[in-house]
């Protein structure tokens, strides 16, 4: 069996994603110009699913990729990290390092967990570079010092909802269109990665949410700057 089916279709994913990861991330460019690259990525990624026949998915053996946040407590990507999976039709889940530290766990097809690990990547950037646009404004120093650690966590919560909203209508809109093609591709894949991922036996358990406080100002500041950022799945053609 050919555990690795259109090899170079998949290697010419790769160098598209790492050639636009080094136009985003690495040079420092705006958050609509790097939200505007996960919407190509995902458009890359439809490309390639399309291109595999259904034995080819089928064989293609499920893998892990884990994303590091350096953190040991809750982050607002936590907020944002099921709409990411979903949208990359792979799975999700958080656990320690041997660090003590929260890292993500994607489980799925390669090249969906490759593009899922990227876009938690830009996402992360995206609320870090806006969070230091906000610290900029009138309305940031306006607050008190003491208060300014409810602030930051409150922007970022808001904005990663608001881009967590905007990845599910993404994906249904992408879902809609692929279905065009006379093949449900997202039934046959999340059909492979859920057996694949029962045979993994995890031990793994809902946690509930905690109470947080949260400046109402922030978050909506912050829900408005995710709203704004060119995260538009009809690039196609560009």
């Amino acid at each position: 069996m050919d555990e690795h089916p259109n090899l170079a279709a998949l290697d010419k994913l790769k160098t598209r994603i790492q050639a636009l990861r080094a136009k985003t991330i690495d040079n420092g460019c705006t958050e609509d110009e790097a939200l505007s690259a996960a919407a190509k990525v995902a458009e890359l990624l439809d490309r390639y699913d399309l291109s595999l026949t259904d034995v080819e998915i089928r064989e293609a053996p499920c893998e892990r990729r884990e994303y590091e946040t350096h953190r040991k407590k809750r982050i607002p990507l936590d907020d944002c990290i099921g709409a990411v999976a979903n949208f990359c039709d792979c799975r999700v889940w958080r656990e320690k390092n041997q660090a003590g530290e929260t890292r993500y766990v994607f489980f799925g097809l390669r090249s969906d967990i490759l593009v899922a690990h990227y876009l938690t990547e830009l996402i992360n950037s995206a609320v870090r570079s806006e969070l230091g646009r906000y610290k900029t404004t009138p309305d940031y120093r306006r607050f008190r010092h003491q208060e300014r650690h409810v602030v930051n966590a409150s922007f970022a919560l808001g904005m990663v909802a608001s881009i967590a909203d905007k990845l599910t209508a993404m994906k249904a809109g992408r879902d809609k269109a692929n279905s065009g093609s006379g093949r449900s591709l997202v039934v046959l894949k999340a059909a492979i990665v859920d057996a694949e991922f029962g045979k993994l036996d995890l031990k793994l358990r809902v946690l509930r949410g905690t109470s947080r406080m949260v400046s109402t100002m922030a978050y909506e500041a912050g829900g408005a700057a995710g709203a704004s950022l060119a995260f538009n799945p009809g690039i196609r053609g560009t």
